[in-house]
């Protein structure tokens, strides 16, 4: 049966957070995820109820159903500038970039000369030969990924929190502040406080990282 990839959006600008922060990169987004359906009423009731991203449909920038592995890296090396000394970089998240890559989309890409990156909620194995694997647990979720890259959690999360995923082997350790003002466990009154409170335990726990989003400090894409 022929696959079809069901994308959000792809656009060209600069990695945000993590340990490839700053780096010229092609963002791939995935629709849809396995731990949120994406639709309002239902946040509430999802394992992973404070995604800030529009995952649904296929509406975004350059998105849509690309029925081959071919059409879809033709589509992610038009974006890349010809004229460079960089190593072409592709981003592939979501959603949950992992219900929908297979082993023939990361040959193709890399045929076409790029290193493959993948940002992924660690619940589904992933295809082989993915350059770096960013691994983000979410909640209650089952995390079935032992090794990445980079493990970077939002915090606070009750369900999921850092003292969890320590047996996970991986190159760098992150928290990033949670993005709404509340959790399961406790209200904080302002983003501020939060901080503060990742900080803290970073500073209590230097295994740990502070990543902030700094597209959105920018405000770029």
């Amino acid at each position: 049966m022929k696959k079809t990839y069901k994308i959000k959006e792809i656009f060209y600008t600069l990695q945000g957070e993590g340990a490839q922060s700053g780096r010229p990169a092609i963002f791939c987004r995935f629709s849809k995820c396995n731990l949120w359906n994406g639709r309002e009423e239902s946040r509430a009731e999802a394992i992973c109820n404070f995604c800030d991203t529009d995952i649904l449909g296929t509406d975004g920038e350059n998105g849509g159903e690309y029925k081959t592995a071919a059409d879809l890296t033709s589509k992610v090396s038009d974006l890349w500038p010809k004229k460079t000394g960089g190593k072409p970089f592709v981003v592939c998240t979501g959603g949950e970039p992992a219900l929908q890559m297979d082993d023939d989309l990361v040959r193709h890409f890399h045929q076409a000369g790029f290193e493959v990156a993948i940002e992924t909620n660690g619940t589904l194995p992933l295809p082989a030969g993915i350059d770096w694997v960013c691994c983000s647990p979410k909640g209650t979720s089952k995390v079935v990924i032992n090794q990445c890259d980079e493990l970077k959690l939002v915090f606070p999360q009750a369900d999921a929190m850092p003292d969890s995923f320590l047996h996970i082997k991986a190159d760098y350790f992150y928290l990033t502040p949670m993005a709404l003002i509340s959790t399961k466990e406790a209200i904080y009154p302002n983003q501020d406080d939060i901080t503060q409170k990742t900080i803290k335990f970073c500073l209590n726990n230097p295994k740990w990282r502070l990543n902030l989003q700094t597209h959105n400090i920018l405000n770029i894409s």
